[in-house]
């Protein structure tokens, strides 16, 4: 079926893309997974960015107050030796070390992402994993250790990994906040504000490589109505993960991983001993 035809498809996926974006359970696992199962060909790669804008517009909104604070603070450790003692000064530092060490996965890795991203057994795999980290995550104790550049290494590595699709981004990052010992409210903000710079990253190499005449003329219909669900309900996503991450039940959505990994995997097999 193409994709350009299909005048709700633009806000099916929007819906998707918001709704798993944020929630541990991987947006482009079901971006992937959903372009499969409802046989959507031709998806223009320049709506894969506006969905990707309108959610990090979200985040840029929720954490607004915190990504001001953050920045005066960072700023302010530049010329006022007290400041580096702020949690600013080691939230900023533990940012830009995290993006360092994301993005070479996102550039040498994209061939490889491109391939898993139409394979219903990688994909199932990958749900898999998302689902196992997500339910060791019941059993690591809240942690008070401070965010630094040890921890934004580490979540930066993982955020990293994650640019595989069923790989849980947000599920990945905060499960090695609280590895690294931090609390559960530094996991979860931390997480989102090491996701902004990837994600802006990422969306402005693609905007590049397709140029703004080609990227405005591939939009498909409906583009706006699916961009302003995402980011809707991107920013529903996000309030409803803050509070299960901080009354610790993060873990609740391994069941849903699970089963979404063995219906992939599943469905890959079967397809294949029938094909």
């Amino acid at each position: 079926m193409d994709f350009g035809t299909v005048s709700s498809g633009a806000l099916i996926l929007g819906l998707v893309q918001g709704v798993t974006e944020f929630l541990p359970v991987s947006s482009s696992g079901h971006l992937s997974l959903a372009k499969i199962i409802a046989s959507f060909d031709n998806v223009p790669m320049a709506y894969d960015i506006v969905l990707h804008a309108a959610t990090l517009m979200a985040v840029v909104i929720y954490f607004a107050r915190d990504i001001v604070s953050i920045l005066f603070e960072w700023f302010y450790g530049f010329v006022n030796a007290n400041a580096r003692r702020w949690a600013g000064w080691r939230f900023g530092w533990a940012v830009i070390v995290g993006t360092l060490v994301t993005a070479p996965f996102g550039i040498l890795l994209k061939p490889l992402v491109t391939s898993a991203a139409s394979d219903l057994l990688w994909l199932g795999v990958n749900f898999t994993v998302t689902g196992l980290l997500l339910l060791s995550s019941r059993f690591i104790s809240e942690g008070d250790a401070a965010v630094d550049t040890r921890s934004g290494i580490l979540i930066g590595l993982l955020q990293g990994i994650a640019v595989f699709p069923g790989i849980s981004r947000s599920g990945a990052t905060i499960w090695g906040g609280l590895v690294s010992g931090i609390s559960r409210r530094d996991a979860f903000k931390f997480s989102f504000l090491l996701s902004v710079p990837a994600v802006t990253g990422a969306v402005l190499l693609e905007l590049y490589d397709l140029g703004l005449p080609g990227f405005a003329a591939s939009l498909p219909e409906g583009w706006i109505w699916g961009a302003a669900a995402a980011f809707c309900s991107g920013m529903i996503s996000l309030i409803l993960l803050a509070k299960l991450v901080l009354s610790d039940r993060l873990w609740v959505f391994s069941l849903y991983c699970f089963a979404l990994g063995g219906f992939a995997i599943f469905y890959s097999l079967m397809g294949a001993s029938f094909g």
